[in-house]
């Protein structure tokens, strides 16, 4: 059945499902394996239609990320060294929607573009190894309803943000406010700045002791901002975009 308009939903800490308009089912870093944030019953849907991985950390790459895509059978878009990862893990190539920061793509009524983001990553190998050393990516995903999500994945502040808003406009922002890891509150505030984003939800916090960055810190540090509409969802709960292609612009 159709959505006829988009939804994010927050499945829990960075971990995110978008409903597109004609019910595609698109996942966000899906950590389900083992993420207490998760509620009880949120389990991966029986379809999925595609799998967007910004990189390998444990949180943004379920461990069990190879049964997933055999059993679900979506196409993935990941940065090279991930898709890399998966592929030597039996991963067909014929999966892949194979691309690289700056790079746009169109598939399933969506237009995907991979942006730059500034966090080192590695992925934790089955037998307790290291490896994969890679720098993270975003994405911004423009729906058929004209919503343009930026999903920016694990990532400091960065000055091109500006550049990011400005070519793509995007109408929501997925930001890290957690701290110690990506940004804070404070880091965030600005990257709204740069992006001159009117919608924000925030995500990665509260879900660790050590990730200190709250909401309440981030609405104080964005008061100034008189349109910005910060939207703090709980997991689970879903954000209906149709009053935002509305009235945002």
């Amino acid at each position: 059945m159709s959505a006829q308009y988009t939804k994010i939903q927050l499945l829990g800490h960075a971990s995110f499902q978008l409903t597109t308009p004609e019910g595609r089912i698109v996942l966000l870093d899906p950590w389900y394996t083992g993420n207490t944030a998760i509620p009880a019953g949120l389990t991966i849907p029986d379809k999925i239609d595609l799998i967007l991985i910004t990189h390998g950390h444990r949180d943004h790459l379920d461990s069990k990320m190879v049964e997933i895509i055999r059993t679900r059978s979506p196409k993935v878009i990941a940065n090279p060294v991930v898709r890399m990862y998966l592929q030597e893990q039996g991963v067909p190539d014929h999966v892949f929607e194979p691309m690289n920061a700056g790079g746009t793509l169109s598939t399933m009524d969506m237009k995907v573009t991979m942006t730059n983001a500034f966090h080192f990553a590695q992925i934790n190998l089955p037998d307790g190894k290291i490896g994969y050393t890679h720098t993270t990516n975003g994405f911004i995903v423009r729906m058929s309803d004209d919503i343009s999500i930026y999903y920016s994945g694990d990532t400091s502040v960065f000055g091109d943000m500006a550049l990011i808003g400005e070519i793509y406009k995007p109408d929501i922002a997925i930001l890290p406010i957690g701290d110690r890891f990506t940004m804070g509150p404070l880091e965030a505030a600005f990257a709204t700045r740069l992006l001159k984003v009117k919608h924000v939800i925030p995500c990665h916090y509260g879900t660790m002791a050590s990730l200190t960055g709250t909401p309440e810190q981030f609405k104080a540090l964005t008061k100034d901002q008189e349109q910005l509409q910060i939207h703090i969802l709980k997991a689970g709960e879903e954000l209906d975009t149709q009053a935002i292609k509305t009235g945002s612009r």
